[in-house]
């Protein structure tokens, strides 16, 4: 986290030097392609998310660039992402019920750019995440909701915060129309282990989960 933090700083005052005319401004928007990664259970038997699966979602918003050499830029972005993950489990009368978790984040990824070629770009960098809301919803083996009941607000699950490294490539046509394709890395638990208390306390519960996301994304450089 530490190392994150210096690449941030070290970013914000290379940006501090940058003229007017090397800076420009642009929008995005595209799919989430989003999963969860590691342990949810009980200490010592605690086993791999494998039942999880992946779930749709989106993301948009904003982004600049700061051009600092003719194959080197800073790309700091304010995004809105839908993200979590899907699963499945069977309910005391043996049905099958859907549970779907919705969790969405305001993202400030901070890329760094290496220019390949003419409109190809290398992308790298940190991100951190503010959890703004968070939802699970259970339907049952007809993939009908059961109840309004059954759309549970679950913030108080989840961490506020999370950290994260990204990597992706882009290309932008001459239009200022570009297209990108990225991996998010989670690198922070997505579980409050302080909502569960005394069962993690006492070492009885076990938390590993991270988020995962493969993001394909289109927008536009003014």
């Amino acid at each position: 986290m530490k190392k994150l933090f210096l690449f941030a700083v070290v970013a914000v005052f290379s940006l501090a030097s940058i003229s007017a005319q090397d800076i420009r401004f642009g929008v995005k928007g595209g799919v989430n392609f989003a999963n969860i990664a590691g342990d949810f259970g009980v200490a010592g038997i605690s086993t791999d998310l494998e039942d999880a699966e992946m779930k749709v979602g989106f993301h948009i918003g904003g982004l600049a660039e700061f051009k600092l050499s003719e194959k080197f830029a800073l790309q700091p972005e304010l995004l809105f992402s839908n993200q979590g993950y899907k699963s499945n489990y069977l309910d005391n009368d043996d049905r099958k019920v859907d549970y779907n978790v919705n969790l969405n984040y305001i993202n400030i990824p901070i890329m760094a750019k290496f220019m390949l070629i003419e409109g190809l770009a290398i992308e790298a960098g940190p991100q951190v995440g503010f959890l703004i809301s968070a939802k699970n919803e259970l339907n049952d083996s007809n993939n009908d909701l059961v109840s309004d009941d059954t759309k549970i607000d679950s913030k108080d699950l989840y961490k506020t915060l999370d950290f994260g490294l990204n990597f992706g490539v882009s290309y932008e046509l001459p239009s200022g129309l570009f297209f990108s394709a990225r991996y998010n890395l989670g690198l922070s638990k997505v579980d409050d282990e302080d909502y569960y208390g005394d069962v993690v306390d006492l070492g009885i519960f076990s938390f590993s989960r991270k988020n995962r996301v493969a993001q394909i994304s289109a927008g536009f450089m003014f």
